[in-house]
This record gives structure tokens, C-alpha cells and sequence, in this order.
């Protein structure tokens, strides 16, 4: 699985600041906030509006919590989401250990010219 390997090497918080930015363009006033209580007993209702109107935020204690968002706003976000070489080259993120073994330098004879 590529995506797993991806996340791995990539810095998780700029994963989640692209997702964030990503799923922003998609937030206005229409977006409709149901505290956990309602979503939990309207389930259905929840999942019909959200793939009707677009993401649904779910509130706990007054704070969003989580956002239930359809299928394709998931696959998008996450396409938009992966960093680009550019990206994966100037992070400060390690990138694997290089193992070279030391020693063992053997020269080559030389030969006698003809």
C-alpha cells in the first residue's frame, strides 16, 4: 500500500495542514452542526444530508468535534494532500538509514600493458 508508506515519510502535520485547508474551501454558513446526541440517534438522516449537501460538523459540549464529509470530498482532499517531490526533498524529515559497510576496500591489480 503506497499511501501507507507515504504517510509514514511525510511530515503528519503537514498532511493534516493541507487536508485542513483542503476541507476549508468546502465550509460556509449552510454547513449544519449536529451535537453528538442527535447524530448518534439520527444517523441516517446525518449520512442523507451530508451526501445531499456536502459536510456535516458534529459538535461535543458546544465545540466541533468532527465533520462527516461524502466519499468524493474525501478522495479529493486526499489527492490534493500529497506533497510533491519538491515538497518531500526540502523537509527536515529523515528519510531512511543508508547502511555502508566499511572496509573490506580491495584495489584492483594492475595490469601490465601490452
Amino acid at each position: 500500500m503506497p499511501e501507507i508508506a507515504l504517510v509514514d515519510t511525510v511530515d503528519r502535520a503537514l498532511l493534516t495542514s493541507y487536508l485542513t485547508s483542503y476541507l476549508s474551501r468546502f465550509q460556509d454558513s449552510s454547513m449544519k452542526s449536529w451535537p453528538v446526541q442527535d447524530a448518534k440517534a439520527r444517523f441516517s438522516e446525518l449520512l442523507e444530508t451530508c451526501l445531499r449537501d456536502g459536510p456535516q460538523v458534529v459538535t461535543r459540549r458546544g465545540a466541533d468535534t468532527a465533520v462527516l464529509v461524502p466519499m468524493n470530498y474525501w478522495l479529493r482532499a486526499q489527492s490534493a494532500a500529497k506533497p510533491t517531490l519538491k515538497d518531500l526533498l526540502l523537509s527536515d524529515d529523515r528519510r531512511g538509514d543508508l547502511n555502508i559497510r566499511r572496509g573490506g576496500f580491495h584495489r584492483r591489480k594492475p595490469r601490465a600493458l601490452a
